[in-house]
């Protein structure tokens, strides 16, 4: 099995995280969490994440309309907007700001240097220059980095034995400034592979429908798609361009997306919420270890192979684990 179900604390020593027995929380202090997503929290599969965060806050005791105010903004894929979005967030006053992946991390790190700021993750947070080092990160922010690169690698061979006829594998980028250091990463892995990695680049959702006649030009038979935000469109167009696409991310598989591999989203999500909670008893974040991800998920939908014309390995369904049927 991909799975590892175990995690890795960077640092000197362990964290004290918070046990699983739900503190009694003192309901004189009312906390407010700011909570800035690149994509779109209309999107189900989002929400359902975004409620993995709440609900890891609840279990930790901070309930929402009693001791916890959340206020959240989603940008719809529009990375333009994250700018004044943090300024209204700002504006009501957060006691910490969570911020989902690089853009957003960002744009948080542009507006303020003094609220706390959780990465929900950030693949390169030393060299992005958001913390000194993972086990002091030094500033005002702190959280999960998702800094494994052999993971898009291994994104990139499970594609392969996924279609074993495939020669041209293109790589979907945004204008997220991490995908340049993920596409690295698959192009090494793609070349030996003996694959062509063919960079498609979609910097808006505007762009999407142009990035796949590009594919079709380019006469790519295979896709990774780079951790991104317009994930409807995104299978929309793949199913239409019958691909075989892999994702970065799980929620673009409820929508019909083929195959993801990637660290558990989930994991993350509740790691946030323990950072707040961190925060909130007194921590201060430029002494909080930054936590990386070691449990990774491979899922698989049978529906859309089947739509494809595919049918997966037996060596390849034992090693998911998830199926959707």
């Amino acid at each position: 099995m991909l799975r590892r179900n175990f995690m890795r604390i960077i640092g000197g020593s362990l964290l004290a995280w918070p046990s699983l027995a739900k503190p009694q929380q003192s309901n004189s202090k009312v906390w407010r969490i700011a909570y800035l997503y690149p994509g779109s929290l209309a999107n189900p599969a989002d929400h359902a994440i975004f409620d993995v965060f709440r609900g890891e806050m609840k279990r930790l005791g901070y309930v929402e309309g009693n001791n916890l105010v959340i206020d959240d903004r989603s940008a719809e894929g529009r990375l333009e907007r994250l700018p004044s979005f943090l300024t209204e967030l700002i504006g009501l006053r957060p006691d910490v700001i969570v911020a989902i992946t690089t853009p957003a991390i960002a744009a948080a790190q542009k507006a303020t240097s003094t609220i706390p700021i959780i990465m929900a993750p950030s693949v390169d947070p030393i060299g992005s220059g958001f913390i000194k080092s993972l086990a002091h990160p030094g500033g005002n922010i702190t959280g999960m980095a998702a800094m494994a690169g052999d993971a898009v690698g291994k994104a990139v061979e499970l594609l392969h034995d996924i279609l074993p006829s495939a020669k041209r594998v293109a790589v979907l980028m945004s204008n997220n400034p991490s995908h340049p250091w993920h596409y690295g990463m698959a192009e090494a892995a793609a070349k030996s592979l003996g694959l062509t990695p063919i960079p498609v680049l979609a910097p808006t959702p505007d762009d999407l429908e142009q990035a796949f006649r590009t594919m079709k030009k380019e006469d790519c038979d295979a896709l990774l798609v780079l951790g991104d935000v317009t994930r409807p469109a995104i299978v929309t167009l793949a199913a239409r361009s019958k691909i075989a696409a892999i994702y970065q991310s799980s929620p673009y598989m409820p929508l019909g997306g083929l195959a993801s591999y990637h660290p558990s989203i989930e994991g993350i999500y509740r790691k946030a919420a323990q950072y707040c909670d961190r925060i909130f008893k007194g921590a201060d974040p430029a002494e909080l270890p930054v936590e990386q991800p070691v449990t990774f998920e491979l899922i698989l939908n049978l529906k859309t192979a089947a739509s494809l014309g595919l049918t997966f390995s037996d060596t390849v369904l034992a090693r998911a684990d998830k199926v959707i049927e």
